[in-house]
């Protein structure tokens, strides 16, 4: 058994997204190149050992959201789709797997768009509705929220 989530995002975003933000979403939506500078999500630390035994920390940033094609455990495909709609706004549309020790970092990027997200999006209570996530082996689907600027996982 793995611990593996399916996670779906489905929302749109307010069109006031600078260029540079729009470049590193399209990064970690795995749909163009890394931009120089990182400002979602900025640190990507991973420990590795040296040639003397010694472990360091590196910084390896990866898309968070960008893989494409089959997927692994929660059957169907892995897709990241980011379109300007023609009112101007952005529709964002991901599936994805995750791993519960990717969600630390990838809670700081969905953070980011709930920021961003369209007030369709909120709730009453100021929460933001961004999609829903689901373990690989079960059919109940939950609500994937960002609550006072954290994500509420399963």
């Amino acid at each position: 058994m793995a611990d593996i989530f399916e996670l779906s995002l489905v929302l749109n975003l307010r069109d006031s997204l600078s260029d540079e933000e729009v470049t590193e979403l399209r990064w970690h939506l795995g749909l163009g190149g890394k931009p120089e500078t990182l400002r979602t999500v900025t640190a990507f630390p991973i420990v590795v050992e040296d040639d003397c035994g010694e472990f360091l920390t590196e910084d390896h940033p990866v898309p968070l959201l960008g893989r494409h094609g089959e997927a692994w455990k929660v059957d169907g495909a892995l897709v990241s789709v980011l379109l300007r709609t023609e009112g101007g706004a952005w529709a964002l549309t991901a599936r994805q797997e995750i791993h519960p020790d990717e969600f630390d970092r990838t809670g700081e990027l969905l953070s980011w768009l709930a920021t961003r997200a369209d007030d369709r999006h909120r709730s009453a209570t100021g929460a933001v509705r961004l999609g829903w996530t689901r373990f690989c082996e079960s059919d109940r689907f939950e609500p994937l929220v960002v609550r006072d600027g954290e994500v509420v996982w399963p």
